[in-house]
């Protein structure tokens, strides 16, 4: 029976405004329903997230439009929060509800005023895993880890001779051959460069961290990371850290576990300071740790010491942001405290109200449960933004193939679900330092039954490639259109090739590349770059005989971004069209034939 109702929650006549609202902001719910039932009465039943008595909201027959009847209902809620709701339709029949194919639909409720740094929307993130970006000339850096310094270019090692991975080989990039390639990340339109862990660890990745107020003496100095902030903030670019908050190393100033450290670690006596940071099963060897990864011990939920040293007064946050950092990506946060990430979003916005805060959430970030608890990311006092992993996949299984109306309901969920402030601030990204490579995945070769070694070993052969080539051209510039922030992961650019970790982390050859990747890169930089209003604006799709055709439009002018997964040419006609972005042409036709795996970008005006 619910095929007599129509609502439709993407659908701004059903439901004003779209999406998530600001408390206290009216709202306005429509629903229609075809005549041939008798309707005694509509109620809308809203569930505060967590509870199972609804508040219930009476709708009120409008008018009739043809053979259906429209009821609505308006009002504001005051209190921030997750809401869930549904519809009720008495009939003569008995009681019909509308839900959302068995589940119900979802709004969000956040602070009025939450608002996130502006300079960031519109712009793109560089994406550097230091130790493998590029090596400049810095005499002052000593090898003194615990491991092997490679040649630039040499394999990864996957394990060492007793088979296990140390992540302890490394290749020397630091800060200095950053600061060398600035001019490059400016061609590319970047606006943010976000550095994987650079504070002094044991590891080549620096997930592990051995002391949160040095950075790495193998990147380079505490002056030389001032001077890459100073730098990029000529070139029109901020610097973003990697804060590991949820765990430290073993080898670190804090548990001590090798005794490398002059302090009294937590691994090493009860008596420690530090002691109480960690848990312990049975001391000292048996403690709790990030997935069970030894190497990282997991800081105690109650270690309010150690969030006081992060986040209190003098401490780690305010250091590095007082510096000049202009950004935080969180890692793992849906393992911090809720009450610790306010914290550190305080310090953070005390510091430089404009310095942006991201998260690494994997799933949907307005309704994420981690450990059987809801998580709360996006009222007002908690992140900025996240890592946009639901994009992610989306967007390479679209450019793989997959049906069109699945893309669109993944990104219209995710828009819907988040506040635009939060959407505009999120981190889009196809690829990253914990996945395979975007090119490789894309050139839908089966690794399935493979090991690493064939992993590391393989390479595209030159029809693949071509094809795998196409394919991030069309997902990169979606990627790059869609709402949020669209970040690369170096040397994507380039035509980086690489599976798991390690195998995309190698390092980069700057003695050659893809040069027409490369190009494609810069100019969807200059895309992004010229029409930055647009990027902070409306999104929305259009139907057109099976081609994605992405919509972001503010005021008068629209971008439409039409990409064709298919194998057949296809015809999209576009009569407002004045230029075609990827040649940099004006357009008189209005007609254009997209091929197989072609993207197309239009410039349309409406009158």
């Amino acid at each position: 029976m619910q095929d007599f109702i129509f609502f439709d929650s993407k659908n701004p006549i059903c439901k004003s405004p779209f999406g998530s609202v600001a408390h206290d902001r009216d709202i306005t719910f429509r629903i229609f329903a075809k005549d041939g039932v008798f309707v005694r009465g509509v109620e809308l039943l809203i569930y505060e997230d967590g509870k199972d008595v609804p508040y219930v909201f009476p709708m009120f027959f409008n008018c009739k439009h043809g053979d259906e009847s429209e009821f609505f209902t308006k009002f504001s809620i005051n209190k921030v929060g997750l809401y869930w709701y549904k519809f009720v339709f008495h009939t003569e029949n008995g009681d019909i509800y509308k839900d959302n194919d068995g589940k119900l639909y979802q709004f969000t409720v956040y602070k009025k005023g939450y608002r996130t740094p502006d300079w960031a929307k519109g712009g793109v993130i560089y994406h550097i895993f230091v130790d493998r970006f590029n090596k400049g000339d810095d005499k002052s850096i000593v090898f003194n880890k615990n491991g092997v310094m490679k040649e630039w270019g040499e394999e990864v090692t996957i394990a060492d001779p007793d088979g296990v991975f140390r992540a302890n080989d490394f290749y020397g990039g630091n800060l200095q051959g950053i600061i060398d390639k600035l001019d490059y990340l400016q061609e590319l339109g970047v606006t943010l460069i976000y550095l994987s862990p650079v504070f002094e660890s044991s590891s080549n990745h620096r997930y592990d961290t051995g002391d949160y107020e040095k950075i790495d003496p193998l990147l380079g100095s505490e002056e030389k990371f001032a001077e890459l902030i100073e730098k990029a903030r000529d070139k029109g670019m901020g610097v973003m850290l990697d804060g590991v908050f949820n765990h430290t190393g073993a080898d670190s100033k804090y548990f001590n576990k090798f005794g490398n450290y002059p302090t009294l670690g937590a691994y090493q006596s009860q008596e420690s300071e530090y002691y109480d940071w960690f848990d312990f099963y049975n001391f000292p060897d048996e403690y709790h740790c990030w997935w069970g990864i030894t190497v990282t011990p997991t800081v105690s939920q109650r270690a309010t010491a150690f969030r006081n040293m992060i986040a209190g007064k003098k401490g780690v946050i305010e250091k590095w942001t007082k510096l000049g950092v202009k950004g935080w990506r969180l890692d793992v946060v849906d393992e911090l405290r809720e009450d610790f990430v306010k914290d550190i979003r305080k310090t953070i916005k005390s510091c430089d109200k404009e310095a942006v805060l991201i998260g690494e959430v994997w799933e949907d970030a307005s309704n994420k449960i981690a450990y059987s608890y809801r998580r709360h990311y996006f009222q007002g006092e908690e992140l900025d933004g996240v890592m946009n992993y639901p994009f992610k996949e989306a967007t390479l299984s679209y450019a793989l193939g997959d049906d069109v109306r699945n893309f669109i309901d993944t990104v219209m969920t995710i828009v819907e679900n988040y506040p635009k402030p939060a959407m505009d601030a999120t981190m889009n990204l196809i690829d990253s330092h914990d996945t395979a490579r975007a090119l490789s995945v894309l050139s839908g070769a089966d690794m399935s039954g493979t090991d690493k070694a064939f992993r590391r070993d393989y390479r595209m052969n030159p029809e693949l490639y071509d094809i795998a080539k196409k394919r991030l051209y069309m997902a990169s510039a979606i990627q790059f259109m869609l709402p949020g922030i669209p970040s690369i992961y170096y040397g994507d650019e380039r035509g980086m090739q690489g599976y798991e970790d390690p195998l995309c982390r190698r390092t980069v050859d700057w003695s050659g590349c893809d040069e027409d990747i490369l190009s494609h890169y810069k100019k969807l930089g200059g895309i992004r770059k010229e029409y930055n209003a647009i990027m902070r604006g409306e999104t929305y799709f259009e139907w057109h005989d099976g081609l994605l055709v992405l919509c972001r439009k503010s005021g008068k002018k629209i971008i439409k971004t039409v990409a064709n997964n298919t194998r057949y040419t296809k015809t999209f006609r576009c009569d407002n069209a004045k230029m075609d972005l990827l040649l940099g042409e004006e357009v008189v036709e209005k007609l254009f034939d997209i091929e197989p795996c072609e993207v197309r970008i239009f410039l349309a005006e409406r009158k």
